[in-house]
């Protein structure tokens, strides 16, 4: 059975998210690492006792539990790994910047967008995804954690958009002013580095 440990990531400092935020933050991000250790343990004793979800409907239960979880420790591993105390600005000349001027037509058009699907109403992620067979960009809205993540793809550039995320240095409804904060310190060379 694997066993998740919670990273650690360098950010205090960054422009506009506070390190208060980004210490409440790395809490939950560990209770995701820990529940997905809990909960693999638990299935996997379930296993091995012959308990499967036609023998329990609390496997089923468990095993969809699972997926918010683990997808919540791996989706935050990907947005604190995509920011840096004194990032943003441009993307730069990379493989990035390739790749939005090929799917959208220019830079300005990919950040218009994903800014869009970041000010969409409800809780849940902004993200930039790669489809591996084309290279294209393309922006999406997830749900919780495991809903709208689209097969295949690779996330190139995450943004949490759960109030968690923001709640500490800005109120609800200035969500767009969190964006703009994201934005000043994406990590560019993260985004060029999971872009093909």
């Amino acid at each position: 059975m694997v066993t998740y440990s919670a990273k650690t990531f360098d950010l205090s400092g960054l422009q506009g998210i506070s390190d208060q935020t980004l210490e409440v933050h790395f809490k939950l991000y560990a209770g995701y690492v820990t529940n997905t250790n809990l909960l693999n343990e638990q299935l996997g004793e379930m296993l091995k006792a012959g308990i499967t979800p036609a023998t329990m409907p609390a496997y089923s239960e468990l095993k969809r539990r699972l997926g918010f979880e683990y997808n919540g420790m791996v989706l935050h591993e990907y947005y604190f790994g995509n920011m840096k105390k004194s990032g943003g600005g441009d993307a730069g000349a990379g493989t990035f910047l390739a790749a939005a001027e090929k799917s959208f037509g220019s830079f300005d058009l990919w950040k218009t967008d994903f800014v869009s699907v970041g000010k969409m109403r409800g809780v849940g992620w902004a993200i930039c995804f790669q489809d591996p067979s084309t290279g294209n960009l393309s922006n999406h809205w997830i749900s919780d954690h495991e809903y709208g993540n689209v097969a295949g793809y690779s996330p190139v550039v995450v943004m949490d958009v759960w109030e968690h995320a923001f709640i500490l240095d800005y109120k609800p409804a200035d969500r767009p002013k969190y964006i703009e904060a994201f934005l000043a310190n994406i990590d560019w060379a993260a985004a060029d580095a999971r872009a093909k």
